[in-house]
C-alpha cells in the first residue's frame, strides 16, 4: 500500500503539472519574445524618431541651402545680366548707327528726310566726303533770328572754314524753324560749290567765294558721323563731283544733356550755360577724332574767314581766347575779361576748359553768386591753379565790331571774326548785299532773287 502509494506520488512527482507547464512554457517562450519584440518595437520607434528629427532638420538644412543657393544664384544672374548689359551699351556706343541715311543733294525740299548722326541722336544734314581735323561747335539760342542764323551759315560755308572741318550746331529743345534753315542753307551751299566747280573752278571777279579748298583737300578716312557709305571712283569724274566738304549737324541739348544737369542748382538755365554741361560729352565721344575745336556763339559772331589755321603747330592743350570789350579792356592781360563768344583751340585744352567752367558754375551757383560764362571764363583766366594743364592765351586785341570799319568800303572778306555790336541792325542789309551782287552767287539763293524782284 505504502508501496503504491509512494510510487503513485513518485509518479506524481516526475509528471509536470499541466497548468505549470502551461505558465513555464509562456515565461519562457512567449514573455521573452513579446519583451523582445516591445522593446525592439521602442527601440525602432525611437530610432524612427530619431531619424525622422534628423531627416527634418537636414531637409531643413537643405531647402535653406537651396534657398540660399538660389538666392545666390539670382543675385549673380542679375549682376552678370547687368555687366553684360553695361558691356553690350558700351560696345554698341562705339559703333555708328544702322539707320539708312539718305545723302542730299542740290535743291532737296525741307521735307526730306534726315539721318542721325551720332549713336542714334542728333540730325545729319550733310555728310561730309572725309574725316576732318576741325570740330566746330555752335550753340543757337532760342531767342536767335533766323536772319542772324541764315547770315552766319552763309558766311560760315563761304569762308571755305567747312572744307577742313565738320560742323556741329547745338540747338534749343524744340527748333523746327532752326533745322529748317540748317537744312535750306546746306542745299544752297552744294549748289554753290558745284556751280563754281562747273565753270572750271575759277572765281569771276564779282563773287566773294572761292571753290579752290573744297577742290583741292586731300583725303583723310571716312567722314564719322552718320553710317559709311561705300562708294567707287571713276577716273572720268568731273572736278566737281569731287568737292571735299566737312560734315553739317545737330543735337538738340536734351540730346546731350537728358537730365538738364544745372536745373538743381539754377532756377533758369540758358542755354550760354546749358551747353558748358553738352560740351564733355559730346567732345568725350569724339576726342581722338579732331585735332582742334572752336566753340562759337552764333547770335554774337559772324565767321569770314578760317581762323584755325594758327593753331597748326600748337600744342593740344592750348586755348584762345579774345578779352571782352568796355571799360575793363584797359587792365593787363591776366585779368582782363574774357569773350565768352569764341574760343578755339586743341581739343585737349578746349575739352578741359569746359570742365571746369562747368564746375565753376556749380561752385558759383551754390553760393548764390550771380553765373555768367563770361565771369566764369574771366576768373579762370586769372586762376593759373585751376587751368594749369591748359596753355590758355588772350589776344591782345578784343573782335573787331562793324563801328570800326565801313562795310562799303571794306569787303567782310578781309577780316576772319567779327562780333556784332549793339547799334549794327543794318549788318545782315550789307552783307547780303554784297553776296546778291555777284549775279553767280545770287542765282543760288532764294533770298538774292527774291530781293531782285
Amino acid at each position: 500500500m505504502k508501496t503504491k502509494t509512494l510510487h503513485k506520488h513518485r509518479h506524481q512527482h516526475h509528471r509536470p503539472h499541466p497548468e505549470r507547464q502551461t505558465v513555464m512554457g509562456f515565461l519562457l517562450v512567449f514573455f521573452p519574445e513579446h519583451t523582445i519584440a516591445a522593446k525592439t518595437k521602442t527601440k525602432t520607434k525611437t530610432k524612427t524618431n530619431l531619424f525622422c528629427s534628423s531627416s527634418s532638420s537636414s531637409l531643413r538644412r537643405r531647402s535653406t541651402i537651396n534657398t540660399l543657393l538660389s538666392k545666390a544664384q539670382s543675385t549673380l544672374s542679375i549682376c552678370l545680366f547687368l555687366l553684360f548689359t553695361t558691356l553690350l551699351l558700351f560696345t554698341l556706343s562705339t559703333f555708328q548707327p544702322s539707320t539708312p541715311h539718305k545723302p542730299y543733294t542740290p535743291h532737296n525740299s525741307s521735307n526730306d528726310a534726315v539721318s542721325p548722326a551720332l549713336q542714334r541722336l542728333g540730325t545729319l544734314y550733310r555728310r561730309g566726303t572725309r574725316a576732318m581735323n576741325h570740330l566746330l561747335l555752335c550753340h543757337v539760342s532760342h531767342d536767335t533770328p533766323l536772319p542772324h542764323l541764315r547770315l552766319f551759315l552763309r558766311l560760315l560755308h563761304r569762308s571755305g572754314l567747312t572744307s577742313k572741318s565738320d560742323v556741329v550746331f547745338i540747338l534749343p529743345s524744340s527748333s523746327p524753324s532752326f533745322a529748317s534753315l540748317l537744312h535750306d542753307e546746306n542745299n544752297s551751299f552744294l549748289s554753290l560749290v558745284t556751280l563754281h566747280a562747273r565753270l572750271n573752278s575759277t572765281r569771276p571777279s564779282d563773287s566773294t567765294f572761292d571753290v579752290s579748298p573744297f577742290l583741292n583737300s586731300p583725303g583723310r578716312g571716312e567722314a564719322l558721323w552718320g553710317v559709311k557709305i561705300r562708294s567707287f571712283s571713276n577716273s572720268s569724274e568731273s572736278k566737281f563731283t569731287r568737292a571735299s566738304y566737312g560734315s553739317v549737324l545737330s543735337f538738340n541739348v536734351d540730346e546731350l544733356d537728358p537730365e538738364n544737369s544745372l536745373a538743381g542748382f539754377l532756377d533758369r538755365v540758358p542755354l550760354s550755360l546749358r551747353r558748358w554741361a553738352c560740351y564733355p560729352m559730346l567732345l568725350g565721344r569724339v576726342r581722338r577724332n579732331f585735332k582742334h575745336v572752336m566753340l562759337v556763339d552764333v547770335n554774337s559772331v559772324l565767321i569770314f574767314n578760317d581762323p584755325l589755321g594758327r593753331f597748326r603747330n600748337r600744342s593740344p592743350d592750348s586755348v584762345f581766347v579774345f578779352p571782352k570789350r568796355g571799360r575793363n579792356s584797359q587792365r593787363t592781360q591776366s585779368r582782363r575779361p574774357v569773350n565768352s563768344a569764341v574760343l578755339m583751340g586743341g581739343a585737349r585744352g578746349i575739352r578741359r576748359v569746359s570742365q571746369a567752367t562747368l564746375v565753376e558754375i556749380v561752385r558759383a551757383a551754390v553760393r548764390k553768386n550771380s553765373v555768367s560764362d563770361s565771369a566764369i571764363l574771366s576768373q579762370l583766366a586769372s586762376n593759373e591753379f585751376v587751368l594749369k594743364n591748359v596753355d590758355l592765351i588772350v589776344a591782345s586785341e578784343p573782335l573787331p565790331e562793324p563801328s570800326s570799319f565801313t562795310f562799303g568800303t571794306t569787303s567782310f572778306s578781309d577780316h576772319l571774326i567779327i562780333q556784332r555790336g549793339v547799334g549794327n541792325s543794318d549788318l545782315n542789309y550789307i552783307v547780303n548785299n554784297q553776296i546778291c551782287s555777284s549775279v553767280i552767287d545770287s542765282f543760288v539763293y532764294s533770298d538774292c532773287q527774291q530781293s531782285k524782284n
